[in-house]
């Protein structure tokens, strides 16, 4: 068991459109599992409640609220009832995000300005509010899931959710030294090619809706011969978020099968 028994965890997109298993739905489970109290946040009230479902159904603590995190009031709003309900904010998991085909010429001015505010303006809000509160509390944890589309190209014509993942990574650094001598550790999981029930809307994107073939590319692509699932960024992000990480900040955990360590 990794210390996290009685922690309040709060992650955001915890829901999972459509079924099986989506990264914040594993998370939030997962971290339930650890004894946590979990605060799950989706725009999707219905997807964020279905976790939550899951969650009571194991006896364990949670709750689910519905919050865009693309807008600053709201994710102050956000923040000051995590700390109304449990006092205390002790891991924050950045778990949204969303890929939008196209390059620079074709991307139009309104897509790359979405992509970048959901993949990392919402990423700047939520520790905007949640850092203070950490420090006032005496310390904490941030995990910020990003992508190895920020880490190099993978395939698929993807600029502004490169870009938006890249700068994560780079605004994570940033703040874990600012924040390290103030007890709270920042670090980033950079999954893979993970097998979702988004992977079917990617290849309605980037395949022409060709998913068996899509999926079989994708495995092939990756060193191991497979795709990751939602488990194995669950249990990264787990990791770095429990205290036997307390000596890693500022740094990337990446969860890709291989996939960055080629160039094929």
């Amino acid at each position: 068991m990794l210390s996290l028994g009685g922690k309040v965890v709060l992650v955001t997109g915890s829901g999972s459109i459509g079924a099986g298993w989506g990264n914040g739905k594993a998370i939030a489970v997962l971290f339930a599992r650890q004894g946590t109290k979990v605060m799950g946040v989706d725009i999707n009230v219905q997807a964020a409640e279905e976790t939550h479902s899951l969650i009571e159904q194991e006896r364990n603590t949670s709750v689910a609220v519905s919050c865009d995190v693309t807008d600053g009031a709201a994710v102050k709003s956000l923040i000051k009832d995590c700390v109304d309900r449990f006092g205390r904010v002790d891991v924050l998991v950045n778990n949204v995000g969303r890929s939008e085909p196209g390059g620079p010429a074709e991307l139009e001015e309104d897509t790359w300005d979405a992509q970048m505010a959901l993949n990392l303006e919402s990423v700047f809000l939520t520790c905007k509010e949640v850092l203070p509160v950490m420090e006032h509390q005496g310390g904490g944890a941030i995990v910020n899931i990003s992508s190895v589309a920020g880490l190099r190209y993978i395939g698929k014509p993807q600029v502004a959710y490169s870009a938006g993942k890249a700068a994560m990574m780079q605004f994570t650094k940033t703040t874990a030294v600012i924040y390290a001598k103030r007890s709270i550790r920042l670090n980033c999981v950079v999954p893979g090619l993970i097998f979702t029930p988004l992977v079917r809307r990617l290849a309605e994107k980037y395949a022409d809706r060709q998913f068996d073939q899509f999926v079989t590319n994708r495995n092939q692509q990756v060193p191991l011969g497979r795709t990751g699932d939602a488990w194995d960024v669950a249990h990264a992000a787990l990791f770095l978020a429990s205290d036997e990480a307390k000596y890693i900040t500022g740094t990337e955990l990446i969860v890709d099968g291989g996939l960055t360590s080629t160039t094929s």
